[in-house]
C-alpha cells in the first residue's frame, strides 16, 4: 500500500461517523476493496483508492463490491470533480468524501 492510499484511508475513517467499523476485503480470487465501510446505520460503503485523476473502475472492485452487497461504492481520485463511472459507482475527490461521511 502506498502512503497516499494509507493516508487517504486513514482520513475517510477519521471523518466517518462514531462506531462505524473499516475493513480491508480481499477474496482469494484477489478481487479487493481498498476501504470498507460499516456506518452505524448499518449501510455498507466500499471504497478504492485511485492515483489517476480520470480513473478505471478495477473488475475486482465491481466484483468484490457485488460480493459484499454495498450499498454505495466510491472510487476517490486526486480530481475535484464528482462523477458517475457506471452502476452505482461514484467518482469523488477525498475531501468531497470525507465532507459526505461528515454528514452522516
Amino acid at each position: 500500500m502506498t502512503l497516499r492510499r494509507f493516508w487517504t484511508i486513514e482520513n475517510l475513517i477519521g471523518a466517518a461517523p462514531r462506531g462505524t467499523d473499516a475493513f480491508f476485503y480481499r477474496t482469494r480470487a484477489g478481487a479487493e476493496i481498498d476501504l470498507l465501510l460499516l456506518l452505524p446505520n448499518l449501510e455498507l460503503w466500499s471504497v478504492e483508492v485511485k492515483r489517476s485523476s480520470a480513473p478505471r473502475v478495477p473488475r475486482g472492485f465491481r466484483i468484490a463490491t457485488a460480493d459484499v452487497g454495498a450499498a454505495r461504492s466510491f472510487i476517490v481520485h486526486p480530481g475535484t470533480d464528482s462523477y458517475p463511472l457506471g452502476e452505482d459507482i461514484v467518482a469523488i475527490s477525498l475531501p468531497a468524501l470525507m465532507k459526505r461521511l461528515v454528514r452522516m
